[in-house]
């Protein structure tokens, strides 16, 4: 065995709990374990991830990963952590949503090799797909008691008066879905550890206990920590939602700027759950990041680590150049290399002015751009002013009032970027 999975999950914070005798299970040879994960959209976002990565770990460990696309699941909604139902998918949204969800965890997972240990991906849509609604009743349902069910954490909730809404029974047989999948994979690949957020402990324990009444198995829990910030607003989110593993939801720069603005103490401990870097270096990142905090050592180490996992060191550069058009010495090349997405990143917030194609064709002077045809500046005598003192830029080039901006100043086609002084930013946009 590669390493004690239990104990690389222990020192890097990602363990809330595990089922008695769960470490002795694995360090006495491989065995397979799941994560279920949610097919609601076609990309993960970073909320997956932790999951994601100790799936990776247990497979570095030597151990066989399944990751469970909860196709079935999906349709119905986990009442855990939530306060109200969830959309019900189709079955054509369902298998898009696998189609992308695989393609980001084979970032991670290793699902094509010929290792005895190679990730596997199911989906319980299709072993409950043609369950009859008696049939699961009939051999599922009566091994589970209401008391059983009623005891778990996620239905008190959910069933308590603080909640605005009652649950559905929908809702309320998730757990013995969830559990079911859990008796399956037991049964079908000899499957015995499931994995998932503290949150899920209720559900997985379910599934020990269907292995335990029906399989005549012993099946085993396994939890992380519910990931949060340290300011107490939640991980994984930002004003504009989600912060997604898909570019074209998150582009790979706000991606990389999400890691780098984390707090000095969530960088401290996010380094440890979302990147592979070992013990001995995190250590000395750790002391080294105390001697100079202002350096930011752990949050660009941290943001690199995961922008080059999920996207590419391409990708990681881009991020770079664009991070430093704002904040660093940059050229009107540099600009020009920016795809659309990540300019509109970039300048998110910066004022701008709509100018039409057969103005930018005729050319426009200074006077004009800064002031009369945008409202940048108050009034063409500042205009002039500014002008006169050197603190006008077109595209991050100095200008003087006899500069005309043409269609060769375009970014993209269809943006030029006008600045006053360092920090005063305004977008003209070609329509």
């Amino acid at each position: 065995m590669a390493t004690n999975f239990v104990e690389e999950l222990k020192w890097r914070g990602m363990l809330h709990d595990a089922m008695p005798g769960t470490e002795e299970h694995l360090l006495s040879g491989m065995q397979s374990a799941y994560v279920g994960i949610d097919p609601t959209a076609d990309s993960l976002h970073i909320g997956h991830l932790v999951g994601v990565m100790m799936l990776k770990h247990f497979q570095l460990a030597g151990h066989k990963p399944y990751a469970l696309i909860g196709g079935a699941t999906g349709m119905i909604g986990d009442p855990s952590g939530k306060s109200a139902e969830r959309n019900l998918l189709d079955e054509a949204t369902l298998r898009h949503n696998q189609e992308g969800l695989q393609e980001q965890l084979s970032r991670f997972l290793d699902f094509k090799s010929d290792a005895e240990n190679a990730a596997v991906l199911v989906n319980n849509y299709d072993w409950m797909k043609d369950f009859s609604f008696l049939e699961f009743i009939r051999d599922v349902g009566k091994h589970i008691t209401v008391n059983y069910m009623m005891a778990k954490d996620s239905v008190k909730k959910r069933l308590s008066s603080e909640a605005k809404e009652g649950m559905s029974f929908t809702e309320f047989t998730y757990q013995m879905v969830q559990g079911y999948d859990f008796l399956h994979l037991f049964k079908e690949y000899n499957c015995t550890l499931q994995m998932g957020g503290s949150d899920q402990w209720g559900n997985i324990t379910t599934g020990t206990e269907l292995i335990r009444r029906i399989g005549g198995g012993k099946g085993y829990a396994l939890t992380c920590p519910l990931i949060t910030k340290a300011d107490g607003t939640k991980f994984g989110k930002t004003e504009g939602g989600n912060v997604w593993l898909d570019a074209n939801r998150t582009s790979p720069y706000k991606f990389y700027q999400y890691w780098l603005n984390t707090s000095d103490a969530d960088a401290e401990k996010y380094i440890k759950i979302f990147t592979f870097i070992s013990k001995e270096e995190i250590v000395a990142l750790v002391k080294e990041h105390h001697e100079a905090p202002h350096m930011r050592l752990l949050q660009k180490r941290l943001a690199e680590e995961i922008t080059i996992a999920v996207h590419s060191q391409e990708d990681l550069d881009n991020a770079l150049k664009a991070s430093s058009i704002l904040f660093g010495k940059s050229t009107s090349e540099d600009l020009k290399k920016l795809d659309e997405k990540t300019f509109l990143d970039v300048f998110e917030g910066v004022p701008q002015a709509e100018i039409s194609a057969s103005e930018i064709e005729q050319g426009i002077d200074m006077i004009g751009a800064l002031a009369a045809k945008t409202g940048f500046l108050g009034s063409n005598g500042e205009a002039r002013r500014e002008l006169k003192q050197n603190s006008i830029s077109v595209n991050k080039e100095k200008v003087k009032e006899d500069y005309t901006i043409t269609k060769a100043d375009l970014i993209n086609d269809k943006f030029v970027l006008l600045q006053r002084g360092k920090k005063n930013y305004f977008v003209l946009v070609i329509k």
